[in-house]
């Protein structure tokens, strides 16, 4: 395999449903190692992928290639890819080491080395020895989970898929598990390909996400680079709260609803208020100003609604009839701003993105 070449190809792939599409030819290269983790709102096609990907369903178009070879035309059991399933699919009332061995019996590996096997990856979810005679239904949550991740890992799959493993968890031991599952791969370099609804996991673990929007690849990026520059509208509310505010090509080049501009700051940027477009600020990125200062980009409002989010206050700002601009300050013993205060807003046009599409 040349150096470029990606572990795992889709080309075209299309699936239907009595008429429905629902995933619409969708293209997708996937680096090996590379832990890539694939979002969307319900409908948007990520299951049906993922059941693709696995071989429970077959398409009604296109390929799936695993380096030089067509993945889609083999079984799902003869597969060197393995499935975390969101239930986990354990068997409750055998042990640990049984449910570990399970998939390396079922390919007929003989019990001493399943045996070697299981304590293996025992150590490697970092899980006592003992554990190996462990009923399953005497086992916590997490122990669960790291348990179905082991024996995903008895036969050394060459990827790693996962659909929404973590769901049913409760917070602090979601996020426990969202940092072991990162270091799990960093120290396993297998491919992870990792199916959620949840973006705050797809930022924490992956290296790149995928966002689904009705059967396609609406962007695929970094989270730190589709969190700043989404390529459309629906992208950029999708990656969290936002301002949008809509382009005014009738009333100049640099002209966005609600805004007072600095002109010649907003032209280096490059920020044209083509027709469409959206003028994009982070809540985090707009500040409260003071007397006489200055921003490239101003509006004023006043104080509706404030939030206090950990480390962070969020504030509901009115502009009369136009949308209600959202800002994030940063908890430093500063009083927090009074309800109904008038307040004068600004950011600069290096912290901005113009959106050209919904």
């Amino acid at each position: 395999m040349s150096q470029n070449q990606p572990i795992l190809r889709l080309a075209g792939l299309l699936k239907k449903f009595n008429g429905f599409t629902a995933l619409d030819s969708v293209d997708l290269s996937v680096s090996e190692g590379e832990f890539l983790a694939i979002v969307g709102p319900s409908g948007s096609g990520k299951t049906t992928l993922i059941r693709l990907l696995v071989g429970m369903d077959e398409q009604t178009d296109g390929t799936i290639w695993l380096r030089d070879e067509r993945l889609d035309t083999v079984p799902a059991n003869e597969r060197p890819t393995c499935m975390v399933f969101q239930s986990l699919a354990l068997f409750p009332h055998r042990t640990v080491g049984q449910n570990i061995e399970f998939p390396l019996k079922i390919r007929k590996v003989d019990a001493a080395r399943r045996k070697e096997r299981a304590l293996e990856l025992l150590n490697l979810l970092r899980l006592p020895e003992h554990y190996y005679d462990r009923r399953i239904n005497e086992c916590s949550g997490g122990e669960r989970q790291r348990i179905a991740l082991a024996r995903a890992l008895a036969f050394d799959p060459e990827i790693l898929f996962f659909d929404e493993p973590l769901s049913a968890l409760d917070y602090r031991l979601r996020k426990t598990l969202e940092k072991e599952l990162k270091d799990l791969h960093q120290r396993t370099g297998k491919t992870f390909i990792y199916i959620t609804h949840s973006l705050e996991e797809a930022m924490v673990m992956s290296d790149r996400i995928a966002i689904m929007r009705k059967g396609q690849f609406e962007q695929i990026g970094p989270g730190e680079e589709i969190y700043a520059r989404p390529q459309s509208r629906f992208v950029a509310e999708f990656m969290g709260e936002v301002n949008l505010f809509p382009a005014r090509p009738g009333e100049g080049a640099h002209a966005f609803e609600g805004l007072a501009v600095d002109d010649k700051a907003a032209a280096q940027q490059g920020l044209i208020a083509a027709e469409g477009a959206y003028l994009m600020v982070r809540p985090e990125k707009v500040r409260v100003l003071e007397e006489g200062e200055r921003a490239d980009f101003t509006t004023a409002g006043t104080v509706h609604a404030g939030y206090l989010l950990g480390s962070r206050r969020q504030y509901e700002i009115e502009r009369g009839d136009q949308k209600p601009l959202i800002i994030e300050i940063v908890q430093d013993g500063s009083p927090p701003l009074a309800d109904g205060a008038r307040v004068r807003l600004g950011f600069d046009a290096g912290d901005t993105h113009l959106v050209e599409r919904d």
